[in-house]
């Protein structure tokens, strides 16, 4: 089978390395790919928003699917482009993926249709954002409606941080027009975990709990960032907190999206607070998380292409869970001065060694080849380096030696990934963890 993948990033290289074990026989392309695709399939030059380039190449190979993995070209409505000119995607439409380019719109359709989520309030004005933030006396965390390369959320310590996070993104544009309007909600406290589903709109399968670390640095302090590292099952979505999720969240939003007239085939994916009081939805996703995925896909046994061309064709067999095989770790590497700016063309060395040992995979995100062969940095997040094993311990410990034979100039990653699932496990007496 001919796949295409649109996209550049690890969570594309992790797509096409696990359609890629599943057999000699498929061909993948990635458009446009990284220094890391190009190992496993062809990287064509062409940008994940340029429909119609996209449109012909897939045409010209006859592609049997086309996988879109990055939100932007989601949002602009890249898989209505691509289904009009008769081919077989895998990924909602413009309709669909406003679950996560409007926050706004995903809020208020939690609140009509009974999704847990934090209080909030909508706002288009700056001035009507700062009197409401002068009269609240909760702790708020303000977030721009559009998409913002998962940086739009700030959460305020005080009042003082909440005008001026308010006045960064609708006055100072920080994050362009995705800040024209803002969501400011009360902040919630807890342990956070993503679960994803993927669906052709009827019904889902839900991939195992993970724990992404948004934070730059460990103890989830600094900056947000896209993702710094995430492992897999997250002790903290046990099973009955998943059988909660099933029902409150997944089966309620795609109810939701199908009285808004969508028929949603792609990637259902539910940022998850967990506390006391229970279990809340902090956003949605309309694509593969990214680490997520990196330390998902090792960790369970699954044909994926055949899975992703069964929802994109609207022809699940059934609604089931994917239970992990075995753990997955995954850490990024990122070049130094990220989430802020950061230099490019540093030269990546360890690599081969890294994949020496066992069970371990590098996902390439911000890496480009030159002319001579040599692999650079050309992005913030550089590789997710992914381990796994039969325990949490076992996982951490191959991702962190595998990390550890890798080198660039200003790497930076964080060491504690996965040690709130440890701590969740020896609390609850589970020794081989």
């Amino acid at each position: 089978m001919r796949f295409l993948v649109v996209g550049s990033g690890g969570r594309e290289h992790a797509l096409g390395w696990k359609i890629a074990e599943e057999g000699r026989d498929n061909e993948i392309y990635f458009l446009p790919g990284n220094g890391g695709t190009s190992g496993i399939g062809k990287n064509i030059d062409i940008a994940p928003t340029d429909f119609g380039a996209v449109s012909r190449f897939a045409s010209e190979v006859s592609a049997d699917l086309v996988i879109v993995g990055p939100e932007d070209p989601l949002a602009l409505g890249i898989v209505d482009k691509l289904e009009e000119a008769g081919l077989t995607v895998f990924g909602p439409t413009a309709g669909g993926a406003r679950i996560e380019g409007s926050k706004a719109f995903a809020k208020e359709m939690m609140t009509k249709h009974s999704i847990p989520t934090a209080p909030f309030r909508v706002f288009t004005a700056e001035a009507e954002a700062h009197r409401y933030i002068d009269k609240s006396s909760k702790r708020l965390v303000i977030k721009a409606d559009g998409l913002a390369r998962g940086k739009g959320a700030i959460v305020a310590q005080d009042g003082e941080e909440a005008h001026s996070a308010v006045e960064m993104i609708m006055g100072k544009k920080a994050f362009g027009d995705a800040g024209d309007t803002i969501v400011i909600e009360e902040r919630l406290t807890g342990e956070e975990a993503s679960v994803l589903a993927v669906t052709d709109g009827e019904r889902y399968i839900i991939l195992p709990p993970s724990q992404d670390h948004k934070p730059i640095y460990d103890d989830d302090q600094g900056p947000n960032t896209g993702g710094m590292g995430a492992y897999c099952p997250a002790p903290v979505v046990d099973q009955e907190a998943l059988n909660y999720i099933e029902s409150n969240v997944i089966k309620r939003v795609l109810k939701g999206l199908k009285k808004e007239g969508v028929t949603y085939r792609g990637v259902i994916y539910a940022g998850l607070m967990i506390n006391d009081e229970g279990i809340f939805v902090i956003e949605f996703n309309a694509r593969f998380g990214d680490p997520e995925i990196q330390c998902i896909l090792p960790a369970i046994d699954v044909n994926l292409g055949d899975l992703l061309l069964k929802a994109a064709e609207g022809r699940l067999e059934r609604t089931g869970r994917i239970t992990a095989s075995r753990w997955g770790v995954s850490v990024v590497m990122a070049s130094g001065g990220y989430p802020g700016s950061y230099a490019k063309g540093k030269e990546i060395r360890g690599i081969d060694e890294a994949l020496a040992r066992e069970e371990v995979v590098v996902f390439h995100a911000g890496t480009s080849r030159k002319d001579d062969g040599r692999l650079v940095t050309s992005g913030g997040r550089v590789l997710a380096v992914t381990g796994s094993g039969n325990t949490l311990r076992e996982a951490r410990r191959k991702t962190y030696h595998a990390c550890r034979a890798i080198d660039f100039e200003g790497a930076h990653m964080r060491t504690d990934i996965g040690l709130k699932g440890l701590a969740r496990l020896e609390k609850a007496g589970v020794i081989e963890c």
